[in-house]
């Protein structure tokens, strides 16, 4: 008897609590809380199909010029890789930012950064971007992490891979949505057949052009950057997806490595690594503008 008396008291005793919680809350005159629904935390979304907001570009006023898409990795509430004394989605914005002052104090290119604060952008965002802007390139940053392992190094350059090449512009190509431009030719009210060949041709001519654009960082950086023994790497990336902006990934290092986590931090580091990408960049336009 005396157990069972124990054991209904135990559920019984926090009922009678909250009971006389609230009592003892309207004797005070204070608001007695609603519990259950009322404690839901309600958080408004853009209604489907909401235009991507677009970023300013900076740099000359002639549209004419090149622009060049930088796109910072991660942001917001997605910190991307952490170690003890970095955090990639900081690392990535002060890269970006260093590329882009010296693109624009160089001159004669136009420049746009995906996020140029703390905020999130889903990986489809960041390629729509560059693809509104009716961007000539696109560099994607990241910094990569090798958890325990901190001997691992080095910067390492993506580009799409050919089958993950093909399988975006199938992709792209069945949308229903087929109202895009893609290289300058319109796909609507085309022949669903022809917007997959267009699409497969103009997809193909990017990934050239990507390519040729990495092997520039290698070059360029040779020397002056620390690379991974394998830094030429092809990979199904989604920021690598449009059809028709070459676009590349650049991991600038490991940030579970504290060489390569202080040399990116650091000005000098920064500083370094812009100089690189711009001198790359600016042979792959006067290539592309030659051509």
């Amino acid at each position: 008897m005396l157990n069972r008396l124990q054991i209904t008291l135990v559920f019984i005793a926090p009922v009678l609590a909250l009971a006389g919680l609230y009592a003892a809350w309207d004797a005070l005159g204070w608001r007695t809380p609603v519990l259950g629904r009322g404690y839901v935390i309600r958080i408004e979304l853009p209604q489907a199909g909401t235009p991507v907001g677009l970023p300013s570009i900076e740099g000359p006023a002639d549209p004419s010029r090149p622009l060049v898409v930088i796109d910072a990795g991660h942001g917001g509430h997605d910190p991307g890789a952490s170690s003890v004394t970095a955090r990639e989605k900081a690392l990535t914005l002060a890269l970006a930012r260093a590329l882009r002052d010296r693109l624009l104090r160089q001159g004669g290119i136009r420049v746009a950064l995906t996020r140029d604060d703390d905020r999130f952008l889903a990986l489809e965002e960041r390629a729509e971007i560059a693809r509104q802007l009716g961007a000539d390139l696109f560099l994607s940053i990241h910094a990569d992490s090798a958890g325990d392992m901190a001997g691992v190094s080095g910067a390492s350059v993506y580009t799409l891979s050919s089958t993950a090449s093909s399988e975006a512009a199938a992709r792209f190509a069945a949308r229903e949505n087929s109202a895009d431009v893609v290289n300058g030719v319109a796909l609507a009210n085309q022949d669903a057949g022809v917007n997959a060949i267009l699409v497969e041709l103009s997809q193909r001519r990017t990934q050239q052009e990507s390519d040729e654009f990495a092997d520039l960082i290698l070059r360029e950086g040779a020397g002056a950057l620390a690379f991974h023994p394998q830094a030429r790497r092809a990979a199904s990336l989604v920021v690598l997806r449009a059809p028709d902006v070459p676009s590349v990934l650049f991991e600038a290092g490991f940030v579970s490595n504290p060489a390569d986590a202080g040399r990116l931090s650091s000005p000098e580091g920064q500083q370094r690594f812009a100089e690189v990408m711009a001198r790359a960049i600016r042979v792959y336009l006067a290539r592309q503008a030659g051509a």
